[in-house]
């Protein structure tokens, strides 16, 4: 199967349709033979107020005018600038186009849920139902997953609504067993990106510190990894009633830049000991060439399961690996070198290069005992982006020195599983890409990519765009843009519901056109994939979101770099013995 490379110079004519036409038209040099505004004398005038008619004409008269004015001043300025100035000007403006595009199916999201469930944690928006997940009122499910979106959106408006509701109406001392995984990354997560990007509104911190204190209570397991879930009012863990009690290590190891935050903006090291306490844990099981399996035991604190892979269950454990390192400015050095370790385990293990050309991450279901399976999750599409941060530790290349040879070569890795990642999306009816894709292994076959049931339905996960996000910021190269766009196209094309409803919802299958929906907002779609969509083209107010500066945490939540000291240190060191790391921490 060939895939055609996406152009890397904008489709001038696909980028503005629809109500960015006009926005388009006054900064386009061929804008004079487009339609800018309907003028007043296309409309018939009323024949019950002649003067009211002169004067709606001479307005037009008057904004026909003033239009001109303001083309022929574009265009005499456009004419005097140098050809690639010309062009960086129209894809400025196209870009502006497209993140106003992405802004506005988020508003067309939000409304229905604004109109019709606010504060709820689940939203339906084809029946227009809503509930809660505690007993005593919404969890901020919805409602803080979403804020810092709307807040590097611009929307004041909706931002304010938020807040209020979250100071009124946000009750955290609820008797109800919360994930302890979606609850630290999406609410905690949340407040403390909220807390960030309002310039540190103490508001939002003292909700982060009263949900960390709740959380804490599934940390305190004999091995000191959490338990799968934690009820809110008692703040006693609770095992999953899955997999004989075992959490996964994904969630384990996935909540470790949240609670440190918190250590740092309060100055206790409460939160940051439980952090590195499973660290010191997960490290000291000496996974094989850095590769645990995806289940641990809470208990024992040893690896359960015989899967192996960067999909569902594993892929937090080795993001928050580098993540660590690079939150607390690189003086953590144990975590990369985990990470680099990780990375070099995976080439060995997962890395496969088809017949096609394509280059997949595998799985081994049966540990590294049994075959690697041919296919790739959605969520293992996090691993590109996460393999550029790495290589660049979040700086722009164009930033950097000559890259080292270990650089290079996890760069030109980033590169071939996003152009797989992105295959993925190209290869269905829709442009969108299923929860999971099988890859033909078979020299011969017409089909490189599969979708088989059940796996072909599209949730919407950010783990594509938020590699090409990575992959943007990263190198600077307008082909990731583009591809970035094909995608969104594809979901404001299928993924939007059919009126008289707003909104967009998953997709049953993508490869069934029209599309069957799921009854669903899902958080992260909000939270995540229209978020790394809009920063992908919003080239204006990146400082807040510079990968240099700021660490995303799993469910795309902004948090700045810090120093640890003189406060806080790694209170652990890579030891063969269980035991002696536990102690390393307590000491």
């Amino acid at each position: 199967m060939s895939f055609r490379r996406p152009q890397i110079v904008p489709d001038l004519a696909s980028a503005a349709r629809g109500a960015e036409d006009f926005v388009w038209s006054r900064a386009h040099p061929t804008a004079a033979a487009q339609p800018v505004l309907p003028l007043y004398k296309d409309k018939p005038l009323p024949t019950s107020s002649r003067h009211g008619g002169r004067r709606r004409l001479l307005l037009g008269v008057l904004l026909a005018g003033m239009l001109m004015l303001v083309y022929q001043y574009s265009r005499d300025s456009l004419s005097s600038l140098s050809p690639s100035s010309r062009r960086a000007r129209m894809v400025a403006q196209i870009m502006r186009t497209r993140r106003d595009a992405v802004k506005t199916v988020f508003i067309d999201s939000w409304d229905g849920y604004e109109q019709n469930g606010y504060g709820a944690d689940v939203y339906r928006p084809i029946a227009k139902t809503s509930r809660n997940l505690g007993p005593q009122g919404g969890l901020g499910w919805l409602v803080v997953d979403a804020l810092d979106t709307m807040m590097l959106m611009g929307l004041d408006k909706q931002v304010e609504h938020a807040r209020q509701w979250i100071m009124t109406n946000l009750t955290l001392d609820q008797d109800y067993t919360a994930s302890t995984f979606e609850t630290t990354i999406r609410i905690l997560g949340g407040l403390l990106s909220a807390h960030y990007l309002s310039d540190y509104d103490d508001a939002y911190l003292e909700k982060a510190v009263d949900l960390a204190n709740r959380l804490l209570g599934a940390f305190d397991s004999p091995s000191g990894v959490p338990y799968a879930s934690v009820n809110l009012h008692t703040s006693v863990g609770v095992a999953s009633p899955e997999n004989s009690g075992a959490s996964t290590t994904a969630e384990a190891a996935g909540m470790e830049i949240e609670l440190k935050y918190v250590s740092k903006l309060t100055g206790e090291a409460l939160y940051w000991d439980k952090a590195q306490q499973v660290m010191a844990v997960l490290a000291a099981n000496r996974p094989r060439d850095g590769l645990p399996y995806t289940l641990i035991d809470p208990i024992s604190g040893a690896f359960q399961g015989s899967t192996i892979g960067l999909g569902a269950r594993g892929d937090s454990y080795y993001e928050y690996l580098l993540k660590q390192f690079l939150q607390t400015k690189e003086e953590e050095k144990v975590y990369r070198d985990l990470y680099d370790e990780a990375v070099t385990g995976i080439r060995q293990h997962l890395v496969e290069v088809l017949p096609s050309g394509l280059t997949i991450v595998g799985v081994l279901d049966q540990g590294f005992s049994g075959p690697r399976s041919s296919r790739m999750d959605h969520l293992a599409c996090f691993f590109p982006g996460l393999l550029a941060l790495g290589a660049t530790n979040g700086n722009s290349l164009s930033d950097m020195p000559a890259l080292s040879e270990s650089q290079s070569a996890d760069l030109a890795l980033a590169r071939s599983l996003m152009d797989t990642c992105y295959a993925m999306a190209r290869s269905t009816k829709t442009g969108l890409a299923p929860e999971v894709s099988h890859f033909n292994t078979d020299a011969n076959a017409d089909i490189a990519i599969e979708t088989r049931r059940p796996d072909f339905e599209s949730m919407l996960r950010p783990e594509i765009v938020e590699s090409l996000f990575v992959m943007w910021r990263i190198t600077g190269e307008e082909q990731f843009r583009e591809r970035a766009w094909t995608i969104f196209e594809a979901i404001r094309t299928y993924a939007r519901l059919p009126a008289p409803r707003t909104g967009y919802a998953p997709l049953m299958n993508v490869n069934q056109i029209p599309a069957v929906h799921y009854d669903v907002l899902v958080p992260y779609f909000l939270s995540e994939t229209l978020k790394y969509l809009y920063l992908i083209f919003d080239d204006e107010n990146t400082d807040r979101t510079d990968l240099s500066q700021v660490v995303f945490n799993t469910q795309a939540h902004p948090l700045p770099r810090f120093s640890m000291h003189p406060l806080f240190e790694t209170g652990w060191s890579r030891n063969e013995d269980q035991a002696e790391a536990k102690k390393e921490v307590k000491k």
